[in-house]
């Protein structure tokens, strides 16, 4: 599975510049005025890892294929867009798609880009984004309530079950909170009704990227817009990266050397992206696994909990229809042996069957009847 994230945000705050810089090679139009993205731009990312790299080389596969991140740069978000300002609709109908949002705060001031609010407020543009997703799930669900009430009062069951769904959401978004801030609390039936019928915006899993100004790296200490963006973050207990989308773009562009010494020169200990990347990672709760033969090593991405059996069937089909077990061994294991014959020699892998749970860094081989 390839993780989705969604880079939204007001307009000019800098989410073509992140996005630009998170896709090396990728060339989203920047400019200085509002809807300059209109048409979502995608871009797929690799997900920097090591240890794919290690398990192609000690076991002679042609090549390392990490996983992967699809970052896509949505169109800038305006005060009223649930009711058509801007680009509202448009807007609100891509967000729809993703897995999760990566919400883009402008915390740097500069004469030369404007700001459509008229002036620097990250903790401002985080309520205008949010009320904005929270205003276009409560017209869903008062859209789908009025069509499904006049079926429940005449007796339908089903009718009646989805009323109640329906209530126990408006009640949350009439209170203007996101949906997910109460995911634990929802019954598992309206949160699965709210996931996969209505796909509501407030429960896709959000975390807040700070832009910065150069000047304020590396932590943005004496920058009072991000201070209390961060204590507005740890409130909300939504992730925050702090990063320079400017200065991301530039580190791109550099050999890998001239990468570090740049890092080093601005007190960076790795590049913003890369936090962003892994972040999205623990949002939705997803782990690593991999597998290996003569033609490559490849990193594969699951969530917490995911079987062996269900791991197969992301390799192939066949392979999750003949099932017969798993040969497993962690990472960490691995690395205390030269290579997987070694391991099986040493009787470090072990056999799981299909209802194994994945743990991050398994290396797995699937034994199955064709």
């Amino acid at each position: 599975m390839a993780l989705r994230i969604g880079i939204i945000g007001l307009p000019n705050v800098g989410k073509s510049t992140l996005f630009n810089a998170l896709v090396e090679g990728a060339r989203a139009e920047v400019a200085s005025y509002p809807f300059c993205t209109i048409e979502p731009n995608v871009g797929v990312v690799e997900v920097p890892d090591e240890r794919v790299r290690v398990l192609a080389e000690r076991e002679g596969a042609a090549r390392p294929v990490p996983a992967v991140v699809e970052f896509v740069d949505i169109a800038g978000l305006v005060k009223n867009a649930s009711r058509g300002e801007g680009l509202g609709n448009q807007f609100l109908a891509h967000i729809r798609e993703m897995d999760a949002l990566a919400l883009v705060l402008r915390c740097f001031d500069s004469p030369e880009v404007s700001h459509v609010e008229g002036g620097l407020d990250p903790v401002r543009d985080a309520e205008i984004v949010e009320l904005e997703l929270i205003a276009k799930d409560l017209e869903t669900v008062e859209r789908r309530l009025s069509r499904v009430e006049k079926a429940a009062r005449s007796g339908d069951k089903e009718a009646r079950r989805e009323v109640e769904h329906l209530r126990v959401l408006r009640e949350i978004l009439e209170s203007l909170e996101p949906l997910r801030k109460h995911r634990e609390r929802l019954p598992e039936e309206t949160l699965d009704y709210a996931t996969k019928t209505l796909f509501l915006l407030t429960l896709k899993p959000v975390l807040w990227v700070a832009n910065l100004g150069e000047e304020d790296l590396p932590g943005g200490e004496e920058n009072p817009h991000y201070q209390a963006l961060r204590a507005k973050a740890r409130e909300e207990g939504v992730p925050l990266v702090a990063l320079c989308a400017e200065l991301e773009a530039q580190l791109v562009e550099l050999s890998p050397e001239e990468r570090a010494e740049m890092l080093e020169a601005y007190g960076l200990q790795s590049p913003g992206l890369e936090r962003v990347i892994f972040e999205g990672f623990r949002l939705l709760d997803l782990l690593t696994f991999y597998t290996v033969n003569e033609k490559e090593a490849r990193a594969r991405t699951a969530r917490r909990g995911t079987t062996a059996l269900s791991a197969a069937a992301t390799i192939h089909s066949d392979m999750a229809r003949g099932f017969i077990a798993a040969e497993v061994i962690n990472f960490r294991d691995y690395l205390l042996v030269k290579n997987l014959a070694e391991a099986r020699r040493r009787g470090l892998i072990r056999l799981e069957g299909r209802d194994y749970e994945l743990s991050d860094g398994d290396i797995l081989y699937i034994r199955f009847r064709a």
